[in-house]
């Protein structure tokens, strides 16, 4: 794909790992279907923010925070 669009061009290219850099960079394949239904997952809950804290060693307080929790 990046040589298709001639990413080099613009200075965009691929770390070892397959990043693309600069890292604002994005790049995709996006496909449409008339019959594709989507759907809204809701809220996190307080016990998945609990959990995610433990997971992630950040305090609820600075999830919150960063989240936007309302």
């Amino acid at each position: 794909m990046f040589d298709v669009m001639n990413c080099e061009e613009i200075g965009m290219t691929l770390t070892e790992s397959l990043a693309m850099n600069p890292a604002a960079s994005v790049s995709g394949f996006y496909f449409a279907n008339p019959e594709s239904d989507y759907f809204n997952v809701g809220k996190i809950g307080e016990d998945q923010l609990e959990s995610l804290s433990k997971y992630t060693g950040r305090s609820v307080e600075l999830l919150r925070k960063s989240m936007a929790w309302g």
